[in-house]
């Protein structure tokens, strides 16, 4: 199947997540990503060394590129980045604030010599504001930016088990980069993306910040039960094993009451007549189902609230999610030899990307060293 961006050239001077996500996802759909490192690599290839050897987030996010060793401070590789620069469709760099200007490649003076470039910067905090200088790591951003204040549960706030703010950057930036590039394709020119760990996030956390503002409300954390709904949460099987489900109307709750808990009668106990009624009286109701659970395996209810019409979800482990029936999986060569990993959310006419190989540190360096070398910066 034909990818979409064939034949545009991205020059990514990236580490870490964000921005190798937005050039992870542009080489699937066709891209030639050309990932430049310091001589010492993208310090995410030392993350750890789980995937043979190879670190699980470089492995996930770096297929389908080029790597190219350059130190952009030694003028015979600053000719073969300028030369790359010259032709490029889509620059990215995720560099500290400030330092791919001082290396003497702002963005705008590269779209001044290469007027078709679409150049993107991430950062943590954007390029304006009195935080726009501060170091920002994902973890960091959870707290400051208010999404740890609703994970967690009564017991505290809690981290997010992956990188979601940098994920989300990456997810927003990828969608500014593909705007621009659908906007060239009409006026031929570029344009510059700031994207931010922070303010991509912040997005996503309209919801709670419109509640609070104009509401007054203020979540709190309410670790796997609902706050405003009930029975809305996870309950421990036979097997300590947990199942969330969800009630969403009273249609549901007599069906849940006639079919899972065995007890019909308390679809119209007073105590738990309506939604409101059920919240209010939450701990009385929880221990009705927590009862009716303890006598059957967590997979075993699974099975029963599905076959009810009860929307639910086992609370899984990574080792169930290994080995869950819904997986689709992908192969990926790597360095250190073929592995599987969860593929990509969409499809397309029903098939996946085909998936171009991880590359080992530098692997590229002397073919695009050769390829650039002759092309001199546009005057």
């Amino acid at each position: 199947m034909l990818n979409g961006l064939e034949g545009l050239l991205v020059v990514s001077v990236e580490q870490a997540v964000a921005a190798p996500y937005v050039s992870g996802r542009l080489a699937d759909a066709g891209a030639r990503v050309i990932k430049v490192e310091r001589p010492e690599g993208d310090f995410a290839r030392e993350y750890d060394h789980l995937v043979k050897g190879e670190s699980a987030y470089f492995v996930w996010l770096n297929r389908g590129k080029e790597s190219v060793c350059l130190d952009l401070r030694a003028p015979a590789d600053r000719e073969v980045f300028e030369g790359m620069l010259k032709v490029a469709d889509v620059f990215i760099q995720n560099l500290a604030p400030g330092a791919i200007d001082r290396l003497g490649y702002a963005p705008d003076m590269l779209r001044d010599q290469n007027p078709r470039l679409i150049t993107l910067s991430i950062s943590g905090y954007g390029d304006e504001g009195p935080y726009s200088k501060h170091k920002a790591y994902d973890l960091l951003v959870q707290a400051e930016c208010g999404l740890s204040a609703i994970t967690g549960n009564h017991a505290g706030p809690a981290r997010v088990g992956v990188s979601v703010c940098d994920i989300a950057c990456g997810m927003t930036a990828y969608q500014a980069v593909l705007e621009a590039l659908l906007a060239r394709a009409k006026t031929g020119k570029g344009r510059h993306i700031s994207a931010s760990l922070f303010h991509s996030l912040a997005d996503w956390m309209n919801v709670p910040y419109l509640q609070y503002v104009y509401g007054g409300k203020e979540p709190v954390c309410n670790g796997l039960e609902h706050p405003t709904i009930a029975p809305y949460g996870a309950f421990p099987g036979s097997d300590g094993k947990l199942v969330l489900l969800s009630i969403q109307n009273e249609r549901e709750w007599v069906g849940f009451c006639e079919m899972v808990l065995e007890r019909p009668e308390l679809a119209t106990d007073p105590r738990f007549s309506s939604n409101t009624k059920r919240v209010e009286n939450r701990t009385a109701l929880d221990e009705i189902v927590c009862h009716k659970f303890s006598t059957q395996t967590r997979d075993v209810l699974s099975d029963l609230l599905h076959r009810a019409g009860i929307a639910n979800g086992r609370v899984s482990t990574i080792r169930d999610l290994a080995e869950h029936p819904q997986n689709r999986l992908v192969e990926i060569d790597t360095p250190a030899g073929p592995i599987e990993m969860l593929s990509p959310g969409a499809l397309a006419d029903g098939d996946a990307p085909a998936f171009r190989p991880v590359p080992a540190l530098g692997s590229n360096t002397e073919a695009v060293r050769k390829e650039f070398r002759s092309k001199k910066r546009v005057a």
